[in-house]
């Protein structure tokens, strides 16, 4: 995941949910998914073809995985399904239920905070804005400015089968409270695409653990799992790529001094127009 720091200079429009991009690449409000046929109040597993894959809450918040290091496929009931809007395999979807505040942090910007006690695995908020294609996320990103904040998020998700699924979410012109959430190298939330009526995700963060009221919400922009440990990958980094990273101010005893860095997105425009083709 490639992001910058949080800072504003005008007011973006809000959306709660994510919205089609300027480019018109791709629709996350398409629904593409069958619905399920259940006619009770709330799907079980594994009755319901929506969780073929197995129950994914329990109790509002997110089941923990066999595998902590990676999470598996969550896929919520949609607008075609004939169980009721209190199904318990509907929560994403059901957008922001906690108390949350931005705030002026010290040294990164803007900030956002919970008013109120978060439950580990609990859903906290969407990150949504514009889904881009990847040829309009990189003119973006080639627009921008050193100085200027990214808000550009790049989701990959790696398939059994070797394909790598991409989904680009900016919310710098439309978005919603998550544009506030900062980076941290030991943060309280992670990030799940879920997904309900198609296979454009939601961008969900869920609390990595127990939240007290008053804690600054933040997130790995790198995109690690329950702050999982890093990468050979991760920690190798070239000087020209530290010289174009933004500095880390999560002060956290794990800081990498550096915000995470994606130089995919900061490709020329030739191999932008390139890889999507």
């Amino acid at each position: 995941m490639s992001q910058g720091m949080t800072r504003i200079s005008f007011s973006p429009q809000y959306s709660p949910d994510n919205v089609p991009g300027a480019d018109g690449d791709v629709d996350p409000t398409e629904i593409t998914f069958p619905g399920c046929s259940c006619l009770t109040s709330s799907c079980v597993a594994p009755v319901c073809s929506c969780l073929c894959r197995g129950e994914n809450y329990d109790n509002l918040c997110l089941r923990a995985a066999d595998n902590e290091e990676y999470t598996r496929p969550i896929f919520e009931c949609n607008a075609l399904c004939r169980c009721g809007e209190s199904c318990q395999n509907r929560v994403v979807q059901r957008g922001l239920q906690l108390r949350l505040e931005v705030f002026k942090t010290a040294k990164k910007g803007w900030g956002l905070r919970t008013l109120e006690f978060i439950a580990k695995g609990r859903f906290v908020c969407e990150y949504a804005g514009e889904v881009l294609g990847f040829s309009e996320a990189c003119r973006r990103i080639q627009a921008q400015a050193p100085q200027d904040s990214n808000y550009i998020i790049a989701v990959r998700e790696h398939l059994h089968s070797g394909q790598v699924m991409e989904t680009f979410v900016d919310p710098t012109y439309i978005g919603n409270v998550g544009r506030f959430l900062n980076h941290s190298c030991e943060p309280n939330l992670f990030m799940v695409p879920v997904r309900v009526d198609s296979m454009v995700p939601k961008l969900a963060l869920f609390a990595a653990r127990d939240i007290a009221a008053g804690e600054e919400l933040s997130y790995d922009y790198s995109g690690r799992f329950c702050n999982s440990p890093l990468t050979n990958r991760e920690q190798q980094t070239s000087e020209e790529d530290n010289r174009l990273r933004k500095p880390c101010y999560c002060g956290s005893r794990a800081c990498a001094s550096f915000l995470p860095w994606d130089g995919s997105l900061f490709s020329t425009p030739d191999k932008c127009s390139e890889s999507s083709s």
